[in-house]
C-alpha cells in the first residue's frame, strides 16, 4: 500500500481498507486484510472499529469477516438523489453557446417526448422560438434520436407506438425502418441530426447524456436556422459538442462506456 504524501495516513489506510472490502462480497478475515494492504493487523484491527463505530463496516458474527455496511450506498443515493440535470449542464451550454452563437438546450425524456429544461439563447436576430417546459417529439428531433439510439430497440419500438407519427415537414421520418436504420448511424457517430424534420427550416445537431448507471437520462443540442446550421457547421462543432455531453455524463457519474 503506498501513503501518498500531503494526506493524513489514517485516513488513506482507512479508504484503501474500504475499497478493498467493496471487491470481496463475502467479506474478509482481520489476517487478509492485513496481508492485502500490507499493514499490521493491530493498525488494521483499530481502523476497522473505528469504520464500524461511524456504521461503515460491519463484521459477521459467525465468520468474524469484515464487510462493507450499506452506509456508503446510502450517501451515495443522497447525492444522486441531489443531482441536478440543469445546474451540471449549464456552464457547458454556455461555452458551446459561446462557441457556436445559436441557441443550444438540454433536455430530458418524457414518455414520447423530449422536455426542453433549460436553454442558452443566441445573439442572432433569427432565432427558434423553443422554450423551456415545451415538449418535441422524440422521433423528429436530435436530441430524441440522440437518446433513442443507446436505448434497447424493444423500448425504441414502444416508443414510436405510443408517439403520433406525422409527417411534420417533407423531411420526417415517418417509416419505422428508416428510423432504425438512422439510429445505427447516431450509435457510430455519437451525435444526431434532425434535418429540418421537426420544423422547417431549422436543422440541430444532439448528443446524448448517460448517468452513473450508463442509463439515458437526458441530451443536449445545438439549434438554428438550416441557413447557419449548415453541414459544414455541424463537421466544425460537433467535436465539442460530444466534449460536453461526455463532460456532462461523467459529473453524472458515468464511466465513459456505452453498452
Amino acid at each position: 500500500m503506498k501513503i501518498e504524501t500531503n494526506t493524513v495516513q489514517s485516513i488513506d489506510r482507512a479508504i484503501y481498507i474500504l475499497e478493498l472490502l467493496s471487491t470481496h462480497t463475502d467479506g474478509l478475515a482481520l489476517t487478509e486484510i492485513s496481508k492485502s494492504i500490507d499493514l499490521h493487523k493491530s493498525t488494521v484491527h483499530r481502523l476497522l472499529l473505528t469504520l464500524i463505530h461511524h456504521g461503515y463496516v460491519s463484521q459477521n458474527a459467525q465468520t468474524q469477516h469484515y464487510h462493507l455496511s450499506l452506509k456508503m450506498f446510502e450517501i451515495g443515493s443522497r447525492m444522486i438523489e441531489n443531482i441536478d440535470l440543469p445546474k451540471i449542464a449549464r456552464p457547458y451550454l454556455e461555452l458551446l453557446s459561446q462557441l457556436t452563437n445559436e441557441v443550444v438546450h438540454v433536455v430530458i425524456p418524457d414518455g414520447s417526448d423530449i422536455v426542453y429544461i433549460d436553454k442558452v439563447e443566441s445573439d442572432n436576430n433569427i432565432r427558434m422560438h423553443s422554450r423551456i417546459g415545451a415538449k418535441s417529439p422524440m422521433y423528429s428531433t436530435s436530441a430524441g434520436k440522440a437518446m433513442l439510439a443507446f436505448l434497447p430497440e424493444s423500448k425504441v419500438k414502444e416508443i414510436w407506438n405510443k408517439s403520433n407519427i406525422e409527417k411534420k415537414t417533407p423531411h420526417t421520418i415517418t417509416v419505422y425502418e428508416e428510423l432504425l436504420e438512422r439510429l445505427e448511424k447516431v450509435k457510430m457517430d455519437g451525435y444526431a441530426l434532425d434535418e429540418e424534420e421537426n420544423e422547417n427550416g431549422i436543422q440541430c445537431v444532439g448528443a446524448p447524456i448517460f448517468d452513473y448507471k450508463n442509463n439515458i437520462v437526458g441530451a443536449i443540442s445545438i439549434s438554428g436556422p438550416a441557413m447557419r446550421v449548415t453541414y459544414d457547421f455541424i463537421d466544425k462543432f460537433k467535436g465539442q459538442l460530444l466534449t460536453y455531453s461526455r463532460q456532462i455524463s461523467k459529473e453524472l457519474g458515468w464511466k465513459g462506456y456505452v453498452l
